[in-house]
């Protein structure tokens, strides 16, 4: 299949994460914006119509290059931001999770993107419940509130963990959970279950192993995607992407990358269909862990 749905909106099941358009550690201005660009433009040329953003993306930098390239946007695109972090002078990462700091963070997505109402906005969530004297009723509660005035149109969770999903979904109605997981780290399974137990969509981040620990590079070296990809006349990533999608229906791919041609590869992978003896294989595959831990 290659679509699917995002509540109840269809979907192309392999969207775009723009995080990477950003600088070195998704801080300050592209080494190329040109190229940052070029990744945009070609995303909508093939038919891409999902973009994963944040404005703390950057901060600004990520957000202000996908309204100066696609502005007028295409009628089908769907664009999905995270609220919940800020940034610091050095580039780090810190909560903000209190409701007047999430309604200011689509405010403020809203502004930079130049719409009137954002698609779907995940809280991202640090542990089960956000910051330290931050209930995650008040957190989802200041999205229902901007949900009922107009300003997004579905609730997500991003980060989270199984009890944490679970209340959220006793608190709202979910659109996506978005943890990382790939056929590297499968420790998010249990969520992926929920998932599927309240046909929910669940995008996976990290989808090929984190750049960071190595993840491409492993995928390339394990016997079975190698055998798997041969087979197919693939590359290691394709066939990981492609596990992905064979997972559960709703899973919505947003891997992200600076180059055009990675970003047609990726695209790509929605037309590898693995068989039976393909994903038995893959099974076998050795998982590396949680990049982020």
């Amino acid at each position: 299949m290659r679509t699917s749905f995002l509540g109840d909106k269809p979907i192309g099941r392999i969207g775009f994460g723009a995080m990477q358009l950003a600088g070195p550690g998704v801080f300050g201005p592209p080494r190329d914006p040109d190229a940052a660009r070029a990744v945009l433009r070609r995303a909508i040329e093939l038919g891409v119509d999902h973009i994963d953003t944040s404005q703390y993306y950057g901060p600004d930098v990520v957000n202000d290059l996908i309204r100066e390239t696609l502005h007028p946007y295409p009628q089908q695109l769907k664009l999905v931001t995270k609220v919940g972090a800020r940034r610091d002078d050095r580039g780090g990462w810190l909560p903000a999770l209190e409701p007047h700091e999430l309604r200011q963070g689509v405010e403020d997505n809203l502004r930079a993107l130049r719409v009137e109402r954002m698609d779907l906005v995940n809280l991202r969530v640090f542990g089960d419940g956000g910051a330290p004297g931050v209930p995650l009723p008040e957190q989802l509660g200041a999205l229902q509130d901007l949900r009922d005035e107009g300003k997004l149109d579905l609730i997500g969770v991003s980060n989270v963990s199984l009890e944490g999903a679970r209340r959220a979904l006793e608190l709202v109605e979910l659109g996506e959970i978005q943890n990382g997981y790939s056929i590297l780290d499968r420790s998010a399974e249990p969520l992926l279950d929920l998932c599927r137990e309240h046909a929910v969509a669940f995008v996976p981040f990290f989808p090929l192993g984190s750049a960071f620990s190595g993840g491409p590079s492993k995928l390339a070296a394990d016997p079975a995607i190698a055998a798997v990809a041969a087979k197919h006349g693939a590359t290691p990533s394709q066939i990981a992407l492609a596990w992905l999608l064979a997972r559960y229906d709703r899973i919505l791919l947003i891997p992200g990358t600076t180059s055009v041609a990675h970003l047609e590869e990726n695209l790509a992978a929605g037309d590898v269909v693995l068989d039976d003896d393909d994903l038995a294989a893959l099974a076998d595959v050795q998982e590396a862990g949680d990049p982020l831990h």
